[in-house]
């Protein structure tokens, strides 16, 4: 069962573009690349195989996350300025997952867990990627499907710090694989109770 987001976008569109500010008062921007999007730390530079990727994830012991972008994206700029940066969020990522960027437009080659090799901007067709950001997360074992179809979770569109963390906590402690478990919308309320009520675990 795939577990998708579509109920909040509409709130998380609706966020207002903050930036973090520096020490002299000015909003500091996220580092662009050549190709016009955001670039974190914690982003892999891989031949964009997935196969391959997963395979290599899996070695560090980390989960596969791709984060589809795209250039003037103001929602990619709200999440790399407001939310990724965040030392929580920014930790967290770095430690428990394995991010590869691809760009909405762009024209590198991405091979698929099915084999099929197609430029981005033709792999967001194939999967249905509509806008930015959208990040899919996947399991540890893939077999010979689409991304998409394999995902164990989908995240389109932008959120606060609290959301993503708890998504991609959700994610890594396999939340979605509990037999009766917490959904991630009742995970999230209660972590979102529970940090009401001080709590920092």
């Amino acid at each position: 069962m795939k577990h998708i987001f579509a109920a909040i976008v509409g709130a998380a569109l609706a966020l207002p573009l903050v930036g973090l500010v520096g020490d002299s008062g000015r909003v500091v921007a996220a580092e662009l690349g050549d190709d016009g999007l955001h670039k974190a730390p914690w982003m892999r530079e891989t031949f964009k195989d997935l196969r391959e990727d997963l395979e290599e994830a899996n070695s560090e012991g980390k989960r596969l996350a791709l984060f589809f972008e795209q250039r003037g994206c103001v929602y990619c700029t709200k999440m790399h300025e407001t939310v990724f940066p965040h030392p929580d969020v920014a930790s967290y990522i770095t430690e428990n997952f394995f991010v590869v960027q691809l760009n909405l437009y762009g024209d590198v080659e991405v091979t698929d867990f099915d084999g099929e090799t197609l430029s981005e901007k033709d792999m967001a067709r194939k999967w249905g990627v509509l806008f930015t950001p959208t990040i899919l997360f996947l399991p540890q074992e893939v077999g010979d499907v689409p991304a998409p179809q394999a995902a164990v979770a989908t995240m389109p569109g932008a959120f606060g710090v609290g959301t993503t963390l708890d998504m991609f906590t959700w994610v890594n402690e396999e939340r979605y694989a509990i037999d009766n478990g917490e959904d991630f919308q009742r995970y999230h309320a209660r972590r979102i109770q529970e940090r009401d009520n001080g709590s920092t675990d």
